[in-house]
């Protein structure tokens, strides 16, 4: 069982403390540690895919007032339900890539790159909560670093093709992610736009 199949808050800490710390090891660990598709989303990855969404729309709140909150809220959570889908999608494109790269097709092993790979993006997240350090929130290619030491160690990909197995991981990530970003985007512009024009109108009236 992983360590954080069970749902334990100190498995979870330690082993977001592990792969940002001490990657390479961790990486072995992860390699050769039994994992559940249900596991992986429910002890890890379905929480720390929820910093970044809670965090805007707190920092929102706090910074842009409630007038907002409530679009940002929505745009939060279905760019939190697309992100759980996204993970599920990149772990599907690493499986689906190993054997042009000379690896081994594993669905399990494919999610947990995805996953743990994943980590310092969504920890960046915290940055949200004070619009004026979002810029921050590039600390999060750190993941770029972690997906290149993971993919040849669990897809058992030779060294020499991990970089171009990492950028093309990378591509679609990016494309999948901004998709997403888009999404939201929309939403809360349509939202704020409609709050705008109803408070216009309010005060016409008045």
């Amino acid at each position: 069982m992983s360590v954080v199949d069970g749902g334990s808050s100190s498995g979870l800490v330690q082993r977001v403390q592990d792969i940002l710390l001490r990657p390479k090891p961790t990486w072995d660990v992860i390699a050769g540690e039994p994992a559940t598709v249900k596991g992986l989303f429910t002890g890890y990855i379905m929480i720390l895919a929820a910093i970044g969404p809670v965090c805007q729309v707190l920092g929102a709140t706090l910074f842009g007032g409630f007038l907002f909150a409530p679009f940002m809220l929505v745009g939060a959570v279905v760019g939190y339900a697309l992100s759980l889908a996204g993970v599920y999608i990149m772990a599907l494109v690493i499986d689906g890539l190993a054997p042009s790269f000379g690896g081994e097709k594993n669905q399990i092993q494919a999610l947990k790159v995805a996953a743990y790979g994943s980590t310092a993006a969504w920890l960046a997240g915290i940055f949200n909560l004070v619009p004026m350090l979002a810029f921050l929130g590039i600390l999060g290619l750190y993941s770029l670093y972690l997906f290149y030491l993971g993919l040849p160690k669990l897809m058992k990909a030779p060294a020499d093709k991990a970089v171009g197995y990492t950028a093309v991981v990378v591509v679609v990530m990016l494309v999948v992610y901004m998709v997403i970003g888009m999404i939201v985007g929309s939403i809360i512009a349509m939202g704020a736009l409609g709050a705008v024009g109803a408070a216009a109108a309010a005060g016409a009236l008045s």
